[in-house]
């Protein structure tokens, strides 16, 4: 178990940053309750189906620099990422 930590951090991690992008799932199990099963992904279809582009990107371009900074944590904190010298 201690050296499979490493991996199910990775793993945790990485299946979390996954799960906030889903979509369809969040659909099919929570539904579309407003004030309860309000996620940024579903926030982003109801701001395209009105036509709110501009709300929508925002949206969309706060969802990547999130991901980007979970990865790069990820990365950076990473315990047994090779050291090149």
């Amino acid at each position: 178990m201690p050296l499979a930590k490493p991996g199910f951090l990775s793993g945790a991690i990485l299946g979390f940053a996954h799960t906030v992008g889903e979509f369809g799932i969040v659909l099919m199990i929570g539904g579309n309750i407003p004030e309860k099963t309000r996620v940024v992904s579903v926030q982003i279809y109801d701001h395209v189906e009105a036509l709110e582009y501009t709300q929508a990107h925002w949206l969309a371009g706060g969802m990547v620099l999130f991901s980007f900074v979970v990865l790069l944590g990820l990365y950076t904190f990473n315990p047994t990422r090779r050291k090149t010298t």
